[in-house]
């Protein structure tokens, strides 16, 4: 008998609407039945494509004494957080204040019934397992302690409580031009040298720290963050991470190679990596960069998209098994090259080209890799052959929900990649109209909403700021100042609705979750809206300036304590000291400036329309440098 999640749009939620657990959404009734009956709450936070969410689905959500035990002593709530970020990001604080370390999907928690946590976990095995206590054991002694001790839970909800305020910062750090070297030096101390990448397994792509390397380089010819950025990019393309058949990008590698990937494929990290494969192209001229990037938009349009706007994610499992769609059996790869007419040569030159044994590299079967990152003619052609042999296979489940950030993300990414080849322009024109028609409803912005279906949830701080970005990124492209007059009311409406004195806030709903100053799955919220608004100051009003200015400082502190987990506030930071420069002139002139400016050497460039039929080159304080054509800004700039 299905449960109430039966009721609900997000597919994650369908999936568990026929467990034997009496599962409610996030909801009034919930907490209203917690509270009648005295019951402790069992909040589960997971997502379609998570593979470990999948796990304890069918160990312990379809077991029927696990399902007993919280029927009759809990009120369970289940939540996609893709749907609610800001609960997730809520209780994932939580679960690092009790377990002082990072956490995970799915997330535990229990809580009482005016939505105090007093406990907080993972994944949790329906037997002792791990080093982790079995789950219905943990539920019955959660259960006895809730009845016999209420007084402990009330301290430990106490505790927690004074632990979740906001601290506010202490004091604030001036920040120069120093700070570009010092960013390279905190960095170095997570980098790999040998595979590439930042930080230990898991490994994920880190984006934010690659494309401020990339500008440190561009401001400093400072070659170590270059080398740093080169050999993570191409450490990450070959193959594993990066599906060779497909392409794509999956969400991270469990190993230090870059090799096992979890399969799942995100759309925030295609279309990020999508970007910094496209800026290392700016910075380099290196075509193979490119050649990544256009594959990486191929993909997300051929795979993940929809009447212009991108899905969510696609699953790591199919048919009930993780990696499957993804994985080789070496025989079936022998025989699939031979039905295909390929000689005995060149079998052999393709399997130990793309690494494929009898042993295999992933339990016994082969995830296609190569250590060359220029591919041969024949190893392209066998990877046609191994994407026809996954024509008969199952395709991973694609939740098909919209979100909004993402989506922008995506869109920003188009727009760059259309400045160098015209393709993607109407790709990106197409995908920023159905986005604004579909999210941007009656002056209100919107999270999500199912391809089908019309959003009812009201936009997080990454919805405006990832979308203020999108549009920036249109305007540059196009010249349209459309798209600039909506990026200025976006960050309007968010300064209205999130700011507080240079603090921001991530959401002021239900529960007030402030904005995180370090970049995390994806880039700091806070942190994208800060460069939105150092774009705006520049190309608009400078107000927008000062605003930015107050954010920075009032996140100082943490900025420099953090410095490798805070790269896209680090750009930021690079962008007020060295300030945006800004070409004015007519439409006309500008129109040709366009498809340049990218590969100046300096990063960080506007263009804005004025009646001037000369060139101006300018910061933004002044202007000074005056052409007659656009080849001698631009030379101006390079200088």
């Amino acid at each position: 008998m299905a449960n109430r999640l039966q009721n609900e749009h997000s597919p994650y939620l369908q999936q568990h609407a026929n467990n034997p657990v009496d599962w409610y959404p996030w909801s009034d009734e919930a907490f209203e039945k917690a509270k009648k009956e005295n019951k402790p709450i069992f909040l589960s936070i997971g997502y379609s494509s998570c593979h470990w969410c999948h796990v304890m689905e069918q160990e312990v959500f379809e077991n029927e004494e696990a399902a007993r035990e919280l029927n009759e002593n809990f009120v369970s709530i289940k939540v996609d957080r893709e749907e609610r970020p800001d609960l997730d990001k809520y209780f994932q604080e939580v679960y690092q204040l009790l377990n002082q370390r990072p956490g995970g999907w799915p997330l535990s928690i229990f809580m009482t019934p005016d939505k105090k946590p007093f406990f907080a976990a993972t994944y949790i095995p329906l037997e002792p397992k791990y080093g982790m206590p079995g789950f219905i054991q943990l539920v019955r002694n959660i259960s006895d302690t809730y009845k016999k001790k209420p007084q402990s839970i009330a301290e430990q909800c106490k505790e927690i409580e004074r632990f979740m305020q906001p601290a506010t910062p202490t004091k604030a750090v001036r920040f120069d031009e120093s700070i570009a070297q010092k960013f390279v030096e905190a960095v170095k101390k997570h980098y790999d040298p040998t595979y590439g990448g930042f930080g230990s397994k898991p490994k994920f792509p880190h984006t934010s720290t690659i494309n401020t390397l990339l500008d440190v380089y561009r401001l400093t010819a400072n070659k170590e963050a270059l080398e740093m950025v080169g050999h993570t990019l191409k450490s990450m393309a070959k193959g594993g991470l990066r599906d060779l058949v497909d392409g794509g990008f999956c969400r991270y590698s469990v190993d230090e190679k870059w090799l096992v990937p979890h399969f799942e494929k995100m759309c925030y990290d295609n279309a990020l990596l999508m970007e910094s494969y496209l800026r290392a192209y700016h910075a380099t001229k290196d075509e193979w960069y490119k050649q990544i990037a256009f594959e990486t938009a191929d993909f997300l349009m051929e795979y993940m998209s929809q009447k212009g706007l991108f899905f969510s994610a696609s699953d790591a499992d199919s048919e009930g098994v993780e990696g499957k769609y993804f994985l080789y059996d070496y025989d079936e790869i022998l025989q699939k090259l031979k039905q295909d007419g390929f000689s005995d040569e060149e079998i052999e030159l393709v399997l130990r080209k793309l690494g494929i044994t009898k042993g295999g590299n992933f339990e016994g079967k082969n995830i296609p890799r190569s250590e060359d990152i220029f591919l041969c003619e024949t190893s392209k052609r066998a990877l046609r052959s191994l994407k026809e042999l996954r024509k008969d296979r199952t395709y991973p489940f694609i939740d098909k929900k919209i979100i909004t950030s993402w989506n922008a993300m995506m869109i920003k990414s188009l727009y760059m990649a259309s400045r160098i080849d015209n393709r993607y322009f109407e790709a990106a024109e197409e995908s920023m109209d159905a986005l604004w028609n579909k999210m941007y409803k009656d002056g209100h912005l919107y999270h999500v909403a199912l391809i089908d279906t019309e959003p009812t949830i009201k936009a997080f701080l990454e919805d405006y700021a990832y979308l203020a970005v999108a549009l920036l990124e249109a305007y540059k492209t196009t010249l349209d100042e459309e798209y600039l007059a909506k990026a200025n009311l976006i960050v309007n409406d968010a300064l209205v609705e999130f700011f507080e004195e240079g603090r921001w806030y991530f959401s002021k709903g239900e529960i007030f979750v402030e904005a995180e100053h370090t970049d995390t799955s994806y880039p700091s919220s806070a942190a994208m809206i800060v460069d939105a608004m150092l774009s705006l100051g520049t190309i608009l009003d400078p107000k927008y300036i000062e605003f930015a200015y107050q954010s920075i400082e009032y996140y100082s502190e943490r900025i420099y304590r953090y410095m490798p987990w805070a790269a896209k506030f680090i750009e930021d930071v690079l962008r007020f000291v060295y300030q945006d420069r800004v070409i004015k002139s007519t439409r006309e002139n500008l129109a040709p400036c366009t498809t340049q400016i990218d590969f100046v050497r300096y990063p960080f460039v506007w263009l804005h329309i004025q009646e001037h039929e000369s060139y101006q080159l300018c910061n933004r304080i002044s202007c000074f440098k005056e052409t007659r054509t656009c080849d001698e800004i631009i030379k101006a700039l390079d200088e």
